[in-house]
């Protein structure tokens, strides 16, 4: 029985697809890691007496910030990174607007990364352990 002949593209096209999904693997592995450091430091906070406080939000230029409905803790001095109860990380970032500051923003989580700060343009990066024990001995306080 002769084998159907596959085009060059259609298996430039499965390859794409195999590695997309070895890619998207990888992505989930990396949160779920993260997410279980980030629920380790969320007890290790508690343990501490340093409880979750309410959570802002920068606009889109950075110079000003809203109210979220958020709470939860700072991980990173600038408060732009954040840790809910939950363990749902928060890239605290938004549109802005009248509307956001008369009724505040509500940022949605995003994955959890093991190295923060890895893409950024500033090249700064710091591995979420290390980012985390930092905030237990230095909290980000209100």
């Amino acid at each position: 029985m002769a084998r159907p002949e596959t085009s060059w593209s259609d298996e430039r096209g499965e390859i794409i697809r195999a590695q997309e999904r070895a890619l998207a693997a990888a992505r989930r592995d990396e949160h779920e890691r993260a997410t279980a450091l980030l629920r380790t430091a969320i007890a290790g906070f508690r343990e501490a007496g340093i409880e979750p406080i309410p959570l802002r939000a920068r606009t889109g230029a950075g110079d000003s910030t809203v109210h979220t409905h958020l709470t939860g803790w700072y991980l990173t001095a600038d408060r732009r990174i954040a840790v809910d109860p939950e363990a749902r990380y928060y890239l605290l970032r938004v549109a802005g607007g009248l509307r956001a500051r008369l009724l505040g923003a509500d940022p949605e989580p995003v994955d959890a990364p093991l190295v923060v700060g890895r893409g950024a343009r500033d090249g700064e990066t710091v591995d979420l352990r290390d980012l985390l024990a930092t905030r237990l001995r230095e909290p980000v306080r209100p």
